[in-house]
């Protein structure tokens, strides 16, 4: 279940709520990945915005629907969850367990 710390300004979800996200089309997905991860396999369908450029780019970050970060672990995307909060956006989600959870979930990548 979608795990919400009232002292974060994003929601953390598992794989499988992620997807389910992803299949009704409510959310964009960003990869915050460095490249070489990304071109190693990634969600399909999602952006590609490296963490340390999330803020600099936060205009390619959707403001009317959700927004699902991940990255390996779920570290980095926690991180561009708090980077895109400073940018006044509110509908913000990190993946617990990164693609490493969606792979393991045995969800696709694509490259």
């Amino acid at each position: 279940m979608a795990d919400k710390d009232p002292r974060e300004p994003f929601t953390r979800l598992s794989a499988t709520e992620a997807r389910h996200m992803m299949e009704n089309g409510s959310a964009q997905v960003v990869d915050v990945r460095e490249d070489s991860e990304y071109r190693n396999g990634h969600i399909p369908g999602a952006e590609h915005i490296p963490v340390n450029t999330v803020f600099a780019r936060r205009d390619e970050l959707s403001r009317d629907r959700d927004i699902i970060f991940v990255c390996s672990l779920g570290q980095r995307s926690a991180l561009a969850c708090e980077m895109a909060a400073a940018a006044g956006l509110t509908r913000l989600h990190s993946v617990e367990g990164g693609t490493e959870a969606w792979i393991s979930a045995g969800y696709p990548v694509e490259k």
